[in-house]
């Protein structure tokens, strides 16, 4: 696993191994961010990003490495909110990030009171946990944590189909590659 593009280019990132561990592949990661930057390489410039289940971090590292202004790190397993610090660390990120070892419900509320606003949400939760896309999707809906513009992405299986709209949430685009799809979503209206 390494870092795509940008700033921090093909350095390497640690991974850590188990079933709820499914680190976004580097061709999904980079099939992600070619969309999200399609005809506007600068689009990611000073952005804001929420990395929720965030695993190794690779997601919101890859954020930080194409220009991305800050990026908050979810994520509840003590092991892997480590490696995203010694991901962090190797590639000397001193700041423009926090890491949430918490719970990501927990998080979101923490994040929603403290008046955070991203640009980009991306969340992959492990794809056993089937629920965790319609409560994450339906608390993003009614919270302050999404601009009119922003954009939420959930990475899953491509046999399951997180729906098409979440309270305000509408999906506008899916992506299917390999065994994973990717559901795109924006505040409708």
């Amino acid at each position: 696993m390494r870092v795509i593009a940008g700033q921090y280019r093909s350095r390497p990132l640690r991974s850590l191994r188990g079933v709820d561990i499914r680190p976004t592949s580097d061709r999904l990661r980079e099939t992600l961010f070619d969309v999200l930057t399609a005809g506007n390489p600068g689009a990611l410039a000073g952005s804001i990003w929420l990395d929720l289940f965030a695993g190794t971090g690779a997601v919101g590292i890859e954020a930080l490495s194409r220009g991305a202004h800050a990026a908050y790190f979810v994520e509840s397993s003590p092991h892997a909110a480590a490696v995203i610090a010694e991901n962090l660390r190797s590639l000397q990120i001193g700041e423009g990030f926090e890491i949430h070892e918490r719970d990501v419900n927990r998080a979101l509320r923490l994040l929603d009171s403290q008046a955070v606003a991203c640009d980009f949400c991306f969340f992959d939760p492990p794809y056993r946990m089937k629920d965790a896309y319609a409560e994450t999707l339906g608390f993003l809906s009614q919270s302050r944590l999404l601009r009119p513009q922003s954009m939420v992405i959930a990475e899953h299986d491509k046999h399951f189909d997180p729906g098409e709209q979440h309270g305000a949430l509408e999906r506008f685009r899916l992506l299917k590659q390999g065994d994973a799809g990717l559901s795109f979503y924006r505040l409708s209206g």
